[in-house]
C-alpha cells in the first residue's frame, strides 16, 4: 500500500523550511549508520539524501510518485553517481549492485506487507549492511493526520522489532526518540483534535522543542517517543 501523492507532499511539508533543527537531528541520527553506498527508499524531493553525497561512492534514490522521480530527475541530473529509480515495496527492487545501506524515513508505516519489504530491501543490501527505519511511534498518537497521510499503523519498539526479526534481520540500534515531540504531537492532534500540525507552531516546535529534546536524550533513554529509530543489519 502507498499513499496518495497529494498525502505525501502533505506529510513532507513538516520536514521542510519550517523544520531545519528537525531535518538536523534526523541527519544527525542517520549519518553515523550510512556506508559508501546508499538506498533511499521514499526520497521525495530529494533533500534528505542530498545531503550524504559528499561521504558516498553510490546514491541510489527512489519513490513511486511520478512527480516525485521527475523532480528527482531534475535535482542530481549533474550526479553522474546517482541513480533514481521509481517503484512502491514490497517488489523487486532493480538497482544492480547490491548497496551497503538502505534508509527509510517514514516510509514502513505505509506499507500493509511491511515483513516482505524489509525482505526485499534485504535483498539488495550486502551482507552485513545496514537498513535504517524512522518511523512514527505509538498508537496512542494515531489520528486524523496518519488517515490523511496514509499510515497502515505507528509502531513500538516491540511491533517494530517483531517486524525485523521476521524479515530475518539483526538489530544493532531500536529504541524510541523524540519523547518532547511525542508530547506535543499527543496534546496538539490527539487532545487537541487538530487533523493537521499549525505551519506556525511547526516553526516554534522545531526552534524550541527539538534543541531541549536533543538536549535531554543525550543524557536519558525516554521511555516513548514520537518516533521509533531502528537500524536492521542483513547477517553475513
Amino acid at each position: 500500500m502507498q499513499p496518495a501523492a497529494g498525502d505525501e507532499a502533505l506529510e513532507n511539508h513538516l520536514g521542510g523550511d519550517e523544520a531545519k533543527n528537525y531535518r538536523q537531528y534526523e541527519f544527525d541520527m542517520v549519518a553515523p549508520h550510512v556506508g559508501r553506498s546508499l538506498l533511499e527508499i521514499g526520497s521525495g524531493l530529494g533533500h534528505f539524501a542530498e545531503q550524504f553525497l559528499p561521504r558516498l561512492d553510490r546514491l541510489v534514490v527512489s519513490d513511486f510518485d511520478p512527480y516525485c522521480v521527475e523532480q528527482l530527475q531534475k535535482r542530481f541530473a549533474s550526479h553522474d553517481d546517482v541513480d533514481v529509480l521509481q517503484f512502491g515495496l514490497p517488489t523487486e527492487i532493480p538497482i544492480g549492485e547490491k548497496v551497503d545501506t538502505v534508509v527509510m524515513m517514514n516510509v514502513l508505516e505505509h506499507i500493509e506487507e511491511d515483513v516482505e519489504a524489509l525482505r526485499s530491501l534485504a535483498a539488495v543490501t550486502a551482507p552485513g549492511g545496514r537498513i535504517v527505519i524512522w518511523v512514527p511511534g505509538y498508537m496512542q498518537l494515531y489520528g486524523d493526520f496518519d488517515r490523511k497521510v496514509g499510515h497502515v499503523t505507528r509502531y513500538t519498539p516491540a511491533t517494530l522489532r517483531s517486524t525485523v526479526s521476521k524479515a530475518g534481520l539483526d538489530i544493532d540500534v531500536l529504541k524510541p526518540i523524540n519523547f518532547l515531540g511525542g508530547i506535543a504531537w499527543w496534546a496538539a492532534v490527539r487532545r487537541g483534535g487538530v487533523g493537521y500540525p499549525d505551519p506556525r507552531l511547526v516553526k516554534i516546535y522545531d526552534r524550541t522543542v527539538v534543541p531541549a529534546t536533543r538536549f535531554i536524550e543525550r543524557f536519558i533513554r525516554p521511555p516513548f517517543g514520537q518516533t521509533v529509530f531502528c537500524v536492521a543489519r542483513v547477517p553475513r
